[in-house]
């Protein structure tokens, strides 16, 4: 059955320098012209600030604290994000096969990153494939052939022999992944809290950093020359110091790094942002955190020191653009959300949809 034609009036976002008064949607896609003929005769009407539909830049559906989850709570875990507003999620990382989320069209679009690939004993038991350096190239094209254009390294993780932060991969074995990727189609991100794998992985030619807590004065300039993307993802940051205190008494020194990778953790958002370093927003939900962040997500960038313009981007119009997805763009899908309030003036208000519309479709917030 065809729903109705849907016209939303006040102020369309359709971009961050453009702002229209009115939008269609008929037929399930995005128009600027009113419908003619039968459609015109069955149209609902909202009033609101409608954004495109958010973007979670780093999740995991199918994973929780202990691993791959079943299909009912992989399916809780995507709802979750939608009626937080969340249409289009980039999955970081899930043992879990998803592949029947696309065959649902209530659901938001998923692009995914394959499993995350890590050294042996060096990441959170069941979530990775774990390969020593020598296989980490036939891994990196396994996990390719998994995902949608991404594939998801373990840049850096504890080291227990060393008792704190460590880089996984030698340099040549990253470049050489990272080429084999890029020649399978697909590009690079990494998991990375520390400050010694940076350089190393930009320099063999990494797409995006998640987390990139480690940024200092000297790999910025590099990040910004190369264009290389980070994922903040700060509500995730927020629970270091949680892990220090953990830590503290075996790993002194991974519980004082920790805990000052969590002190900087807005002066480095803020210094990445002034740079011109690409940034968008990722919540980290599905490991221990819960899905549906991504309001609070914004929230923190906000508190990082962001304009709000540029902390709505990162989750919305440069984000989509990224992951290769359209805005509100005459004759795109109509995935759209609708507040009551400019969420230009209190990116708060984004906790508190109106109205979602996942391809034409109103769905409960």
């Amino acid at each position: 059955m065809i729903p109705p034609a849907l016209r939303i009036r006040g102020a369309v976002l359709v971009g961050p320098q453009e702002v229209r008064d009115e939008l269609w949607v008929v037929d399930g896609r995005i128009s600027f012209t009113a419908p003619t003929g039968t459609a015109a005769r069955d149209v609902r009407t909202v009033s609101g600030w409608a954004l495109p539909g958010l973007v979670d830049a780093h999740c995991h559906v199918g994973l929780d604290a202990g691993g791959a989850v079943d299909r009912p709570t992989a399916e809780e875990q995507i709802t979750t994000d939608r009626a937080a507003g969340a249409l289009l999620l980039r999955d970081a990382g899930s043992p879990a096969d998803t592949r029947w989320v696309d065959d649902r069209d209530d659901l938001p679009r998923l692009v995914r990153a394959g499993r995350h690939i890590a050294r042996p004993r060096r990441y959170l038991r069941n979530y990775a494939a774990e390969v020593e350096p020598d296989d980490l190239v036939a891994e990196v094209v396994t996990q390719a052939g998994r995902g949608d254009g991404w594939v998801k390294l373990v840049g850096d993780w504890i080291d227990r022999g060393v008792g704190d932060l460590a880089p996984c991969w030698p340099a040549d074995a990253a470049k050489a992944a990272i080429d084999a990727a890029h020649a399978a189609g697909a590009r690079v991100t990494a998991h990375c809290f520390a400050e010694d794998s940076l350089a190393d992985l930009v320099e063999a030619g990494i797409d995006c950093i998640e987390h990139a807590t480690g940024l200092t004065e000297d790999t910025i300039p590099l990040f910004a020359e190369r264009g290389v993307a980070i994922v903040p993802t700060l509500v995730n940051i927020a629970t270091f110091e949680g892990i220090a205190r953990g830590a503290e008494e075996k790993f002194p020194a991974y519980a004082r790094h920790m805990r000052a990778l969590h002190a900087r953790r807005y002066d480095t958002v803020r210094a990445a942002h002034d740079a011109g370093i690409p940034l968008y927003v990722g919540t980290d939900a599905g490991g221990s955190l819960p899905h549906g962040l991504v309001a609070a997500e914004v929230a923190e960038l906000r508190r990082a020191g962001l304009p709000a313009q540029a902390a709505l981007s990162a989750a919305t119009w440069s984000a989509r653009a990224w992951l290769g997805h359209p805005a509100l763009t005459e004759g795109a899908p109509a995935d759209l959300v609708v507040y009551p309030a400019d969420p230009r003036a209190d990116v708060g208000v984004l906790a508190a949809p109106d109205l979602i519309v996942l391809r034409g479709r109103p769905v409960a917030p």
